[in-house]
């Protein structure tokens, strides 16, 4: 049987790679991009055939695409307030790209871009870099009240600080590593249980086979209620950061 970590591998199907004088860059077409690319095209199909012909009574995908909107804008309110909808449009897409990305990888002989900390950590460090500048934006210096919480003993602000602005840098780290380590791992368990199933039944235990079997199908279940949680949890921890962005004072 092949290695767990085999189905994580980049494949290149379309090898492109420019010159070295032109920095041997690598454009390559790869199993990676191909299935973020699925991915997107499924966010794309999902809203453009749920909103192709609204209906006053809406159907049940008009209806689902209408509560994934209220869904997000609800939990921008809540996290960040009115003025984090300005928003909307970068959270709702990662929300979605995310959640496709996860979902695609659940089809046997695919691969999941969010098994990769490459594909997590930009989307990550883009955002907190862009939160950032939105907060030097919004408050201009008192955005630095980020790192020095009200309330506490001033002979103890300058390790306050330093925790704060590590804790601070750590958040793109945690983001990404959160969901690449919760793919990885699903993707590694149901690898393993169906190395347990052929090898039973190429053994000829067919009646032992089917306890792996049902193993996998429960972990198939967990895994897509794992795809949406996980989504939910890297936009509303984008949420939250923005809302230090806009209000940096805590």
């Amino acid at each position: 049987m092949c290695s767990p970590l085999e189905q994580f591998e980049i494949i290149a199907y379309v090898p492109i790679v420019f010159p070295e004088w032109l920095g041997a860059l690598d454009i390559s077409i790869n199993n990676a991009s191909l299935f973020l690319f699925i991915a997107l095209l499924s966010f794309i199909l999902f809203f453009s055939l749920g909103l192709k012909r609204p209906m006053f009574y809406p159907g049940r995908l008009q209806m689902l695409c209408e509560q994934s909107y209220s869904f997000i804008v609800t939990m921008i309110k809540q996290q960040v307030g009115k003025e984090g909808l300005v928003y909307f449009p970068l959270l709702f897409t990662i929300f979605f790209v995310v959640l496709f990305s996860n979902l695609v990888g659940l089809v046997p002989f695919a691969f999941t871009p969010t098994s990769h900390l490459c594909f997590t950590f930009t989307i990550a460090l883009t955002c907190n870099l862009a939160f950032v500048i939105i907060g030097f934006k919004e408050n201009g210096y008192k955005f630095l009240q980020v790192f020095a919480p009200k309330g506490g003993p001033l002979w103890l602000f300058p390790v306050i600080i330093i925790i704060e602005f590590i804790s601070y840098l750590l958040r793109t780290f945690s983001l990404s590593i959160r969901l690449f380590a919760n793919m990885m791992a699903g993707h590694t368990l149901l690898h393993i249980l169906s190395s347990f199933v052929v090898a039973f039944i190429q053994a000829g235990y067919l009646g032992v086979s089917l306890f792996p079997l049902s193993l996998i199908i429960a972990v198939i279940g967990l895994e897509l209620g794992i795809a949406f949680i996980q989504a939910y949890v890297f936009t509303i921890l984008l949420c939250i950061y923005l809302n230090d962005a806009f209000h940096p004072s805590h």
